[in-house]
């Protein structure tokens, strides 16, 4: 079998038919794609497969290999050649996480008061909304006129339901931001032709953020406030099957993830234990 664009084609129609998520769906073809383009009119075979895998590994970080294998493995059992299938790299777990990424409780009140100052107060209550309740940024459609009365937004995402509280503060403000930009119903963050921001909307204001609050760029982000909130409620609550829930995780695994520390703290805790004697 040599592999067309109709191939391609159908295998979004088959992801959307199995309630992917839209950004699923997309970067699940962008990357069968890649594929395609490496394939060159090739008969399929095994042998094909793993010389696409050695290739993305000489190019890659291995977790954007097996991300991207992963859409590529998912393509052969939709064309129902699971033979064709490949196994992911073996990664040793990530014990801390990068210091050019964690993001401190300071430099989150610097954001949002730059934020504030430049005028931009959507985006101030952007980061602060995903701060607070820990939502995706692809959620934050479901915090609507309508949630923020009811100081609940039910979310769907992903096929799971789940519901998120909103604090007295939050709702405090979104509601006067509702009031002055005299929103009647559905999602309070919109653009300017009525649609749910997105990632590709707020992402570049974001960054313009970094000089005014001199924070490092690579800090700021939208999915960077989730993991705030995630370390944030962990250390306080050190209730991480909780966590998941709140963060809508089917495992603790992934949830161990967003709590992880960076070097320096653990290496802080190491200090304070104090068990080297004649030093």
């Amino acid at each position: 079998m040599v592999l067309t664009e109709e191939n391609i084609s159908e295998f979004a129609i088959f992801l959307k038919e199995e309630e992917k998520t839209e950004v699923t769906i997309k970067k699940y073809v962008r990357d069968t794609e890649k594929f395609y383009i490496f394939a060159e009119g090739k008969e399929l075979s095994k042998t094909l497969t793993v010389e696409y895998k050695s290739e993305l590994t000489e190019k890659y970080k291995p977790s954007s290999v097996n991300s991207m294998l992963a859409a590529v493995n998912k393509f052969m059992d939709f064309l129902n050649l699971p033979r064709f299938k490949v196994k992911p790299l073996k990664i040793q777990r990530t014990l801390f996480l990068s210091e050019e990424k964690e993001l401190h409780r300071d430099e989150y009140n610097r954001l949002v008061d730059a934020a504030q100052s430049s005028g931009n107060r959507r985006l101030m209550l952007i980061i602060e909304t995903i701060a607070s309740t820990g939502i995706r940024i692809s959620e934050l459609k479901y915090i609507t006129v309508e949630a923020v009365s009811e100081k609940r937004a039910d979310i769907n995402c992903k096929g799971k339901r789940r519901v998120v509280l909103l604090t007295k503060k939050l709702c405090k403000v979104l509601k006067e931001y509702i009031r002055n930009k005299k929103i009647r119903s559905g999602a309070v963050f919109v653009t300017s032709s009525g649609k749910p921001v997105d990632s590709s909307n707020i992402r570049k204001e974001m960054k313009k953020l970094s000089e005014l609050a001199k924070v490092n760029k690579q800090k700021i982000f939208p999915h960077n406030f989730r993991h705030f909130f995630a370390r944030t409620f962990y250390s306080t609550t050190k209730d991480i099957v909780r966590l998941a829930d709140i963060l809508g995780h089917s495992s603790v695994d992934t949830t161990r993830i967003y709590t992880m520390e960076s070097g320096g703290a653990h290496r802080r805790q190491l200090e304070k234990l104090n068990l080297v004697k004649y030093a």
